[in-house]
């Protein structure tokens, strides 16, 4: 299809979605779905046309809108030139940067599986003028995170040993590498699908939820048509706070009427922990349940750590908070509240059970499809203080026979994104799963933690960790070993870093990170892989 083929004709401005996604894939040189297109159009970004049962669209208020949000002109005006816009990876689907495991438990901070292949993979470009990794090296990953080095490893025919202080992250990693018997687990996670569906018959938690939902569909319809209001919106023609608050207050007349029906007990009588705070009292009955038939009824240690992961994804996903800060929390959330993220009234959780059965399924799926991918390669993550562990002797407690292939050979080198100081309080993002199943956590022991701050202290803190680090593990290198390290160093730590681990930095990599999920993801923002060697 020419790419001007719906801009020349006059008559035919006016597309269907099929038409669009072709154009669209065309234009923007990646993937664009109908999917795609369905959501500019119901959120309000470009006019509809036509009817429910056949929407269409104007091709050049689509290109209009395509080309104002040319993020590489204006990202280049911000970051410079030197940007390597082949690693912005912004030709790959959100599915394809989060495909099989990867989606298996939120994480901040981790990478796209992309970033990774890129650099242990066998292919050069104009960038990568040579090849650093080859099937059957391993590969290390000292600030392991939630996995992804290890496991585009494995699919690349490599082994790979990560190491984390966090025992919840080291959870999350092998639980994606390791093998499991899919049967047993999903009868395994039907018996306690039945046994919630059991305890909620005692409670109204859930016709409680399903009458507020049918209230908030009829009320929203009403007052916030889609995509006419956020159009309005848009426009100018409507002051969403006003009118936005307006409408807030008149639903809240309708729920506490439905709280009252139902008798809802919203709060818990504790606020001390971060159950007691982000979850509606509801909402963590249904936890405590769970978590106790996890504990007492499920005797396959395997199958009890997958159902863990499963059970702290679907928590995460129901805390008390507004869905525009289910990234970064900020206040508990109680009632029904207007959403500027969906443009209406929304609600909090009030059960468990939605997210329940959809990560139950997603998980098997995607552990399915990642089996079908594997390699034969050893994959594992130790839980340890990557400055001080003995890495040889830790591998051999696990896996024997990776202690042997690494005695054998040595690690080739290091793919890895350490923390980035002052950012990310690592313990804390997971701090429920904490609580829930009793890891131990090591606060004290995160290098660069948020807590700490980014003053003079904590960067001199930082560099003293993350040298600590290199040099402990270096131990076990090859002679000619190759360190990739990604950050955003805006304070030129990795300099000194590199000298005091007795390296040096023999090239730079700077890509834009572009397509992020926060709500920040507009903000321009670039980060460097840095590529060390021994001096």
């Amino acid at each position: 299809m020419s790419q001007l083929t719906f801009l020349e004709k006059k008559d035919k401005k006016l597309i269907n979605l099929k038409e669009a996604s072709e154009w669209a894939s065309q234009y923007l040189n990646r993937n664009v779905t109908i999917s795609n297109i369905s959501y500019l159009l119901q959120y309000g970004r470009i006019n509809k046309y036509g009817n429910n049962g056949n929407p269409l669209l104007n091709a050049e208020e689509l290109k209009d809108y395509y080309d104002s949000l040319n993020k590489e002109k204006r990202l280049k005006k911000i970051l410079g030139d030197d940007l390597n816009w082949h690693l912005s990876f912004v030709e790959y689907t959100e599915a394809e940067r989060t495909k099989h495991v990867h989606r298996l438990h939120p994480y901040k901070g981790k990478f796209i599986p992309q970033l990774v292949e890129y650099f242990l993979d066998s292919h050069t470009d104009g960038f990568k003028k040579e090849v650093y990794f080859h099937e059957g090296d391993i590969v290390l990953d000292p600030f392991c995170g939630s996995g992804t080095t290890l496991v585009q490893a494995n699919e690349l025919g490599m082994h790979a040993i990560g190491i984390d202080i966090s025992s919840f992250n080291a959870l999350i990693t092998n639980i994606k590498v390791e093998k499991h018997n899919l049967l047993l687990i999903a009868e395994a996670m039907h018996k306690l699908t039945s046994r919630l569906k059991d305890f909620q018959k005692t409670r109204s938690n859930i016709i409680f939820e399903e009458h507020l939902l049918s209230e908030l569909a009829k009320f929203n319809s009403k007052y916030f048509p889609s995509p006419e209001y956020k159009r309005k919106v848009s426009r100018g023609e409507i002051n969403e706070d006003k009118y936005a608050t307006e409408k807030e207050n008149e639903f809240m007349d309708i729920y506490y009427a439905l709280v009252e029906k139902y008798r809802i007990k919203i709060k818990q009588d504790k606020n001390d922990t971060f159950l007691d705070r982000w979850f509606l009292s509801p909402v963590r009955e249904e936890i405590d349940f769970l978590s106790e038939e996890l504990k007492t009824t499920i005797d396959n240690e395997d199958i009890r750590r997958v159902i863990a992961v499963i059970l702290s994804r679907t928590v995460r996903s129901c805390r008390a908070t507004t869905h525009a800060d289910l990234a970064t929390l900020k206040e508990p959330v109680t009632t029904t509240y207007y959403c500027k993220k969906h443009g209406k009234i929304c609600k909090p959780i009030f059960s468990i059970t939605g997210w329940w059965q959809t990560y139950t399924v997603d998980t098997l799926n995607r552990l399915k499809e990642f089996d079908k991918l594997r390699t034969n390669m050893h994959q594992l993550c130790l839980t340890g203080d990557s400055r001080t562990i003995n890495i040889s002797e830790e591998v051999k407690k696990v896996n024997p026979e990776l202690a042997k292939i690494l005695s054998r050979q040595k690690i080739k080198g290091i793919f890895s994104s350490p923390p980035y100081v002052g950012l990310i309080d690592y313990h804390e993002q997971h701090a429920y799963a904490y609580e829930i199943f009793g890891f131990e956590r090591k606060d004290d022991l995160e290098i660069g933690p948020l807590i700490k701050g980014q003053g003079n202290d904590a960067r001199d803190s930082y560099i003293q960790g993350i040298a600590e680090v290199l040099k402990n593990c270096k131990r076990y290198f090859q002679d000619n070993y190759d360190i990739f390290l990604v950050a955003n160093d805006k304070f030129n730590l990795y300099p000194k870093i590199a000298e005091l681990s007795e390296m040096r930095i023999v090239n730079q990599f700077k890509r834009p990170v572009l397509n992020r999920v926060e709500k920040d993801r507009d903000t321009a923002y670039a980060e460097t892989i840095f590529h060390l060697k021994g001096k």
